[in-house]
């Protein structure tokens, strides 16, 4: 069944004029680059953090389980959160150093993985490393992922570097 409507049809007109949109968006053909609410741009015209991550491709294994681990080891996420991505040893490991949150800090600073690489001694393994930062402390940690027969890759071991050491800026 159909609902017909016996008046005249009344359409909503944008008082802002021609051209204008909501912030952060721009229409097909005009020029210009787009703009952020605190009205600030990335290169080209685009979002800071559209362009960060089209400059460095889609996220590595290394990376993603770096922000994973930050989150459990900051007291974000619990560490059983991470019962299904890690081996043995690696999840003991992560149970132990879980409840002093070692990367928690105080001020309200969230902690960021500044810098995550690796390198891979054979097929399946990688060796990886995160710089952590929290305002101007800098930490390391060190983890190695083993990609399995299902093809998933699962961390394997983790390490937290020593002191708290101020970042060099």
């Amino acid at each position: 069944m159909h609902r017909t409507t016996t008046g005249p049809v009344t359409t909503r007109r944008d008082s802002r004029g021609p051209g204008a949109g909501r912030p952060g968006t721009s229409r097909p053909g005009t020029t210009g680059p787009s703009t952020t609410r605190a009205g600030t741009t990335g290169p080209g015209g685009t979002h800071p953090s559209a362009a960060r991550a089209r400059r460095h491709g889609p996220a590595t294994p290394q990376h993603r389980f770096a922000e994973l681990l930050l989150a459990v080891l900051s007291g974000e996420r619990p560490a059983h959160s991470m019962l299904n991505q890690m081996l043995g040893e690696a999840y003991d490991q992560l149970v132990l150093l879980a409840p002093g949150a070692p990367f928690r800090t105080r001020g309200g600073l969230r902690p960021v993985v500044r810098k995550c690489g690796g390198f891979e001694p054979c097929p399946g393994v990688i060796e990886a490393f995160a710089m952590i930062g929290a305002g101007r402390q800098l930490r390391a940690m060190a983890f190695r992922l083993e990609q399995n027969a299902d093809r998933r890759w699962r961390c394997t071991a983790v390490e937290l570097g020593g002191e708290r050491v101020p970042a060099r800026i």
